[in-house]
């Protein structure tokens, strides 16, 4: 019966190794960076962001050579948002009453690139930032993948419990096909929001963010909407490149941000890859489990082989965590007290989601139940399908 359990518990253990087996990152950019970069927009939705917005405004400002244009738009934001871009270089594009039928977000992101006045286009989200000769590798990328490039950044975590993000980062990863074995197959079922590149004329191909306009995980959408447009879906790592610190605000802003995001995106996955995460969640949790009851009951693992078994799980969630972002040395040995954490607020999104019907993101309250929102005519938007 040991036997046939360890065995059991390699298979659930292997399956985390299949899921994230290479995270391809940016390459060294191999172009003449000056053309590229002086044929991109910036766009970035920004909401009550004074805080988190200088840094990004001078990572633009640093990078050789900058964007030929960087566009803030002020999504009703109540601090001094505008007045940080503006002293940043950026244009500032207000984004006026949210029409019914979108998100913030993506009522942002349409507006701003309706503002922009570059044939590329790059959505950054307020709380990264730029590596030095970030822009560059991410501008390379595109000129030669074309479709939709995204990039995850590289997160690095400040206070304690920031840690408690590391499930839902590992998990995101995993569940876009974007990063195992047979990722050259078939088409990454999501993107990454924070960082996106595509041209202009692919943007409104595809719909942009009009077509997914009520969709509260849209980096998900937008990218299913390019690949059923026929153009490619690129998804790489961040490390080296972009960065960002995400939830700053306190444990609150985690737990609401994640809820926001998650039940949706996992709606999302192929019923393939859902199994196998199910698959490795249910090993990360036997582990500690086998651990705590050996030599106590009969039909578990010998201590040896359940401290064997638990080893084997801190190390594979050191490894996936140093290719994503920056989660300090004791998250992995701690790692059943983050995916207790991950549980909750996954079963929570699910209910607010699902259930409810509603979920709240700073200080908006977004409907979940509707996939579609009402046409453009009803909207405010061009109905020919320009920003």
């Amino acid at each position: 019966m040991t036997t046939t359990r360890l065995v059991l518990e390699s298979l659930r253990w292997l399956t985390g190794v299949w899921l994230v087996w290479r995270v391809a990152r940016c390459r060294p950019a191999l172009l003449d960076p000056v053309p590229l970069a002086a044929a991109t927009s910036v766009i970035i939705p920004a909401r009550d962001e004074e805080a988190m917005l200088p840094g990004l405004l001078a990572s633009l400002a640093a990078q050789e050579p900058p964007p030929a244009q960087v566009v803030v738009v002020d999504d009703a934001s109540v601090d001094a948002t505008a007045e940080v871009a503006r002293r940043g270089g950026a244009t500032v594009v207000a984004t006026g009453s949210l029409p019914p039928g979108w998100t913030g977000k993506t009522w942002a992101c349409w507006t701003g690139a309706g503002a922009a006045a570059e044939p590329v286009l790059a959505f950054l989200d307020a709380d990264t930032e730029l590596e030095p000769g970030g822009l560059a590798r991410i501008l390379d990328e595109h000129d030669r993948r074309g479709g939709l490039v995204s990039v995850a950044p590289d997160h690095v975590t400040v206070r304690p419990y920031e840690r408690l993000s590391a499930f839902f980062n590992v998990v995101a990863m995993m569940g876009i096909d974007a990063f195992d074995p047979l990722r050259r197959r078939r088409a990454p079922r999501g993107a990454f929001g924070p960082c996106l590149v595509t041209t202009r004329a692919d943007y409104l191909a595809s719909g942009g963010h009009e077509a997914v306009r009520a969709e509260v995980v849209e980096d998900v959408a937008l990218a299913r909407r390019y690949t059923a447009s026929g153009r490619p879906v690129t998804c790489l790592g961040g490390r080296g490149t972009i960065r960002f610190r995400m939830y700053p605000a306190g444990p609150a802003q985690l737990v609401e941000g994640w809820t926001k995001n998650f039940a949706g995106g996992a709606r999302a996955a192929r019923p393939v890859t859902f199994l196998l995460i199910s698959v490795w969640l249910s090993g990360c949790i036997s582990a500690p489990w086998y651990l705590g009851t050996a030599g106590f009951d009969r039909g578990a693992l010998s201590p040896a082989a359940a401290g064997g078994l638990y080893v084997a799980y801190v190390v594979q969630v050191s490894w996936m965590l140093g290719r994503i972002g920056r989660f300090g040395r004791i998250t992995a040995p701690l790692y059943p007290v983050v995916l207790a954490f991950f549980l909750v607020v996954f079963a929570r999104s699910i209910v607010l989601t699902h259930v409810r019907g509603e979920v709240t993101w700073r200080g908006r309250s977004i409907a979940t139940r509707s996939p579609s929102g009402p046409k453009a005519a009803d909207t405010g938007a061009d109905p020919r399908g320009a920003p």
